[in-house]
């Protein structure tokens, strides 16, 4: 009898901690009306030992929206370094005599998305200066050529073929390009009427007298701005739906760039005619010139290379901002570093991707779950596991020497970035570090939580739940707290 007790005892021992892996808060959320048929994971992982605190469903495969650029970031921060910067280089080709340049002048990029952002600099065309400046000092006052943009590194796919229609064209869609301006990004200014009025389209900024605008909008008394550009990479038609606020003088929408390249080189040709320079023909880019049979590439000589803020300040701004220009960036670049086989033919999404899963798997992280198609998350096909994203946090934090630039890229839940308003005035609030990740019917959070002297790795996600967003999230705001 003693021995059947002592067994049962032996027994409760090990079952006790699985069942409190799926505590009494949890239970009631995945009880609620709004999570019939949803999809949750959840696991927690004190980061100093690896154990786990706690965990459900942790290897299912879900949508992770945004979460995605931890990984992206984490793996750019080991690879490049928390002080890579990439380069931006001005440069011709073709003789230069008696300040006649008999060639052209050629931009030519790394992939560099930061280049006159919002993010950096208050002075958005302080680079544009410096360029003329370097063409001056060069003294060269006219081009027989003309001004072309070099984005061959990556190819021409800006966006994932794997992202929705209604994200193509917006500001939160913009293509990820060999080169990159001002974010990719242009604002519509509009006057808005009374409800029932198609609200007028005033100027854009900057301009861009190429872009064709179809304006289906409407102004409505409606509690939120529900309008939206729609346009793919390339095209100059831009189509305008939704409704936007009444009687507004003043009113702006923000769409993406859809050929930053060519557009950075005809801003370069106008500032250059404004300076009084002679140039022969009109700007272009490669993608024009490969297409037409008429590209070139030669030797040439270097005017001045404009670089980049260093890495760990683009990746702070990617998990802040939760920038999906900056992702896949990051993503494409390195998929530079991935060598394909004669078989392969893989964009430059497809590199980045085949690059990152090689990468973490090498590190002994289980990467079965990792089914991607972009860098940021926007495309919808996109799947991982909350064990995955735990096991990358863990390492990231124990393991890396790039340690504190990934923490600290993350913003403090409750006071930062997209998690501002996140556990704000909660017990948490100054002890978590969060990204947030967020599109239809998809809620997730992951990053760290300190408690009691330790730090924990956490990762929950929300699938096809059935209520609005801020309930769901108050919802995993209760979770959070009663867990910690």
């Amino acid at each position: 009898m003693i021995k059947k007790i002592c067994s049962l005892l032996l027994v409760s021992f090990y079952i006790l901690p699985l069942i409190a892996q799926v505590p009494q808060p949890l239970k009631q959320l995945l009880k609620a009306d709004s999570m019939k048929g949803a999809s949750f994971s959840l696991i927690a992982k004190e980061v100093e030992t690896g154990s786990v605190l706690y965990s459900y469903d942790a290897d299912r495969q879900v949508t992770p929206a945004s979460i995605l650029k931890t990984v992206t970031t984490a793996t750019a921060l080991e690879v490049f370094g928390p002080d890579y910067r990439f380069p931006t280089t001005l440069a011709y080709d073709g003789e230069l005599k008696d300040g006649i340049l008999y060639g052209n002048l050629y931009i030519t990029g790394s992939g560099d998305p930061t280049l006159g952002s919002a993010h950096f600099t208050s002075d958005r065309y302080l680079f544009l200066r410096q360029w003329v400046e370097a063409i001056r000092k060069a003294g060269i006052k006219e081009i027989t050529g003309s001004v072309i943009s070099d984005e061959s590194i990556f190819d021409t796919e800006g966006i994932s073929p794997k992202c929705l229609h209604e994200d193509m064209g917006s500001y939160y869609g913009a293509g990820s390009y060999g080169l990159n301006v001002f974010d990719n990004l242009y604002q519509l200014h509009l006057t808005t009427g009374k409800p029932g009025d198609r609200p007028v389209i005033q100027s854009q900024t900057p301009p861009m007298p190429t872009l064709r605008f179809h304006n289906y909008l409407t102004s409505a008394s409606y509690p939120i701005d529900s309008a939206f550009i729609l346009g793919g990479p390339y095209s100059p038609d831009r189509y305008l739906y939704g409704v936007v606020p009444p009687n507004r003088p003043s009113y702006v929408l923000k769409g993406d760039i859809p050929d930053p390249a060519l557009f950075l080189a005809g801003l370069l040709h106008e500032r250059l005619q404004k300076e009084g320079l002679l140039i022969g023909d009109i700007p272009s880019c490669y993608r024009q010139l490969d297409a037409a049979g008429q590209w070139h590439a030669g030797e040439k000589t270097a005017l001045v290379t404009t670089y980049s803020p260093p890495l760990r300040q683009i990746v702070r701004v990617t998990n802040e901002k939760s920038h999906n220009l900056y992702a896949d960036a990051l993503l494409k670049t390195l998929g530079l570093q991935y060598d394909a086989s004669r078989t392969e033919v893989l964009s430059s999404f497809g590199k980045g991707v085949r690059w990152m899963q090689s990468f973490w798997k090498k590190k002994g992280i289980d990467t079965s779950s990792l089914h991607i198609y972009d860098g940021s998350g926007l495309a919808v096909t996109n799947r991982l596991s909350a064990a995955f994203i735990a096991d990358v946090l863990v390492y990231m934090a124990t393991q890396s020497p790039q340690s504190e630039a990934f923490i600290q890229s993350l913003p403090q839940a409750g006071l930062e970035g997209t998690v501002r308003n996140f556990l704000r005035g909660s017990s948490l609030q100054g002890r978590t570090r969060l990204k947030s990740g967020g599109m239809s019917r998809v809620k997730c959070y992951a990053g760290y939580i300190d408690k009691d002297g330790k730090r924990y790795a956490v990762a929950l996600f929300a699938n096809n739940y059935n209520c609005e967003g801020r309930e769901i999230t108050r919802a995993l705001e209760r979770l959070l707290t009663a867990l910690f």
